[in-house]
């Protein structure tokens, strides 16, 4: 499978018409901020088609590094905040509330860690064989198991969703994590950020379908 600036900004596109519509099919606070993710992937993947763009146009050469910085902040920062308040402020059932209380005081921790790391540390973007491989030079050790921590806030969150749907949108994240944890080690956080990305895309469904839910409850 090949990347390029096509497709981030193609991908972008797309999931700023979805945000949108994902937004207006909204009826409760949660579910707005549920319906942000796309419009914050949307952003993420247009900072991507900047770095690709960067890379091989001279020209806007200095747009590279703050392109890169912008799409990891989102990734490393961004995501394991949003994704456990997103979904813990969905949850209805208490013992599940408190256990997405802890996730997300885990993925708080991590975002301020690797929000540090961004802030000392270098960060870089090399294209390989259609691919981005953003090269963090944070300290090992830790990074190591920043890296561990990192898939609690990131994937477990909808897995143990009360809300079906969810729990459909986690197991299609943790699969393409596996895949490209397997096929696309060296690229990881640029391939699974776009395979989440166009994942995101059903948020708009499960937002209908939990809407379709409500009215037949109320009937």
């Amino acid at each position: 499978m090949c990347f390029s600036a096509t497709a981030s900004f193609g991908a972008s596109a797309v999931l700023l018409t979805i945000g949108i519509i994902a937004i207006k099919k909204s009826t409760t606070k949660p579910q707005y901020l549920l319906s942000c993710i796309p419009l914050l992937f949307c952003v993420q993947q247009f900072a991507e088609g900047i770095v690709w763009l960067s890379a091989s146009h001279p020209g806007i050469h200095f747009l590279k590094q703050p392109a890169v910085y912008a799409f990891l902040i989102f990734a490393q920062v961004i995501w394991p905040v949003i994704v456990p308040l997103s979904i813990g402020l969905l949850e209805k059932e208490p013992l599940r509330k408190k256990i997405y209380t802890v996730i997300s005081g885990i993925g708080i921790l991590i975002a301020l860690y690797l929000s540090y790391c961004l802030l000392f540390y270098k960060v870089s973007a090399n294209i390989e064989c259609y691919h981005i491989d953003y090269i963090l030079y944070f300290p090992f050790a830790p990074a190591k198991y920043s890296g561990i921590l990192y898939f609690i806030p990131t994937v477990i969150p909808p897995i143990i969703s009360s809300i079906k749907s969810l729990r459909l949108l986690g197991l299609a994240v943790l699969l393409t994590y596996i895949t490209t944890k397997i096929f696309y080690t060296e690229y990881l956080i640029s391939v699974w950020c776009y395979f989440s990305a166009i994942i995101s895309i059903l948020i708009l469904f499960i937002v209908i379908d939990m809407n379709r839910t409500k009215a037949t409850i109320r009937l």
